[in-house]
């Protein structure tokens, strides 16, 4: 069973501080000091190029990318970390095209993250080829996967509103009129319960600087289906991903039959160290029961504002079933409010148009937050304090 208290002791988050934003960048874990100041002092500074092989610094993509398949529903080697999520997307959906290379259709949504649409137009551009992104509204995108699309690339949880994409139902589809389903888990890996091999996903990628907590800048995932792992052609080759990385050949081959193919250049081993610690945390909890608690907790925050705080509108779906872990509300003075939150050191945040977000987070967020983050909400609403000129300033991050 997953002791919540125990979770919560793990992330050292300053006094007074209530904080929403793990779904943007999960909290520091307290071990992540020693862990940094262990990996400057007892590994690079003492081993340094022999880190590689007595730190076993090469294979550390592999041995985390294992421990993040288990918060997916991922078999042992599916799974490696490593890069940037943008340089994933980019890597996934090329894989898929090249599947399917009659079809020159991509099929997305128009809520899906925008970083995820500009990796497929720069890739489309790339390739000269005649492909077309289509990104119909996210309740549309069942009806538009046609024998005409070759590739599906969706985010399963809406990042605006915490809609959930229907995995399962969207991959038998996309399967049936033969066409390859990328899944980026952004908000869904440590947010919510993922089965890729149960769902027969084909790639998934994602982040670990969000909900898993590895830190700002943290590696990207990426998984493949163990029965594509010895054709999936691997767009962007490194030599990180060669079948004899230290022949130095200067032809590419990938690595056979291994998730060791999608690796592509010499990753920061200083950001593992990080996530390793990060990721001790998660070896000690149940994603069912995450997902429980964050559901219980959402619940009462909804009922919360929309009890004491008028002029805000439920714009997550209403049914905990179908939302991820974050509860966003439209608000007219969304970005000011929030401000406002801010400064009475409520840590949420803002989207465009005029959404506010609220990420749910149980590893440290519990019921006495959900209350007192709403109690100053109410507060800044009733003496409009979001009117005051200090909060109409627009900071270069929202």
């Amino acid at each position: 069973m997953t002791d919540f208290d125990w979770t919560r002791e793990q992330f050292d988050l300053p006094d007074g501080m209530i904080y929403l934003n793990g779904n943007s960048l999960g909290p520091m874990p307290r071990a992540s000091v020693p862990a940094m100041t262990s990996f400057l002092n007892d590994e690079w500074r003492t081993e340094l190029i022999k880190g590689w092989n007595t730190k076993n610094w090469f294979m550390q993509t592999n041995t985390l990318g294992d421990r993040v398949g288990r918060l997916i529903g991922a078999p042992e080697g599916t799974t490696v970390v490593g890069d940037t999520l943008s340089i994933k997307v980019f890597q996934a959906v090329a894989s898929g095209m090249a599947m399917v290379p009659e079809r020159k259709v991509v099929l997305s949504d128009n809520g899906n993250f925008p970083t995820d649409l500009y990796m497929v137009e720069g890739l489309m551009k790339l390739k000269d080829a005649g492909y077309e992104l289509r990104a119909p509204d996210p309740e549309e995108v069942m009806e538009n996967i046609t024998e005409e699309v070759g590739v599906v690339m969706l985010t399963e949880v809406d990042y605006r509103t915490g809609r959930r994409h229907d995995m399962k139902a969207v991959i038998e589809k996309a399967h049936a009129v033969g066409a390859v389903v990328v899944w980026d888990l952004a908000h869904s890996a440590g947010a919510v319960p993922v089965d890729v091999q149960g769902t027969d996903v084909d790639f998934a990628i994602g982040c670990t600087y969000k909900y898993l907590n590895g830190g700002p800048g943290a590696p990207a995932f990426i998984y493949v289906a163990p029965r594509l792992l010895d054709t999936v052609e691997p767009f962007l080759s490194g030599w990180y991903g060669h079948e004899a990385p230290f022949a130095f050949d200067t032809d590419y081959r990938p690595m056979p039959n291994k998730i060791e193919r999608m690796r592509i250049g010499t990753p920061s081993i200083a950001s593992f160290a990080l996530l390793s610690v990060a990721l001790d945390i998660w070896d000690q909890v149940d994603m069912e029961e995450v997902h429980a608690k964050a559901v219980e907790l959402s619940e009462l925050f909804i009922r919360e504002v929309e009890a004491r705080c008028p002029g805000l509108v439920l714009v997550s779906p209403r049914d905990p079933q179908v939302r991820g872990s974050h509860v966003s509300f439209a608000f007219e003075h969304g970005y000011a409010a929030m401000q406002a939150l801010i400064a009475d050191n409520v840590i949420g945040d803002f989207r465009a148009p005029n959404v506010m977000r609220f990420g749910i987070t149980p590893l440290f967020v519990n019921e006495a937050d959900i209350i007192g983050a709403v109690d100053k909400l109410e507060d800044i609403l009733k003496q409009e304090r979001w009117k005051e000129d200090r909060f109409q300033k627009r900071s270069l991050v929202t």
